[in-house]
């Protein structure tokens, strides 16, 4: 019963309701290491096949691999999965978008970056009220 409601009411997580009789029709293409599922069929408005990615677990745009992503973008017409797609030397491996946590990058001199603030140096000095 839960995930029924998580599936009628949150997008974010999987996928809706809506979303599973919107990929009526569509056929399943395969699937990536991290667990997404990707799906093609229809014609979008440009005459391109429409594709389509069901997350595994929380819906996050990075998620996707460098292979999947380029057949996601109509670079290429053949999916990974039908192919011996092997990724480059010079492509990362996925890393989850660290923003909002403590891996966030803090640049020096933010508020939130940790250690002290610089002092100010040369012709500036600081607004001090009353003077």
């Amino acid at each position: 019963m839960k995930n029924f409601l998580l599936h009628i009411f949150t997008w974010w997580n999987h996928y809706t309701l809506g979303t599973r009789f919107a990929l009526r029709g569509f056929k399943r293409v395969g699937e990536d290491e991290l667990g997404n599922v990707y799906y093609e069929g229809g014609l979008s408005s440009y005459g391109l096949p429409k594709r389509w990615v069901i997350y595994s677990g929380y819906a996050e745009a990075s998620a996707i691999p460098p292979g999947w992503h380029g057949w996601m973008h109509h670079r290429t017409d053949t999916p990974p999965s039908k192919e011996n797609y092997a990724a480059k030397e010079w492509e990362k491996a996925h890393r989850a978008n660290p923003t909002g946590s403590p891996q966030a990058y803090r640049p020096p001199g933010s508020l939130s970056a940790t250690g002290e603030r610089p002092r100010v140096t040369g012709d500036y000095d600081a607004w001090t009220p009353g003077n």
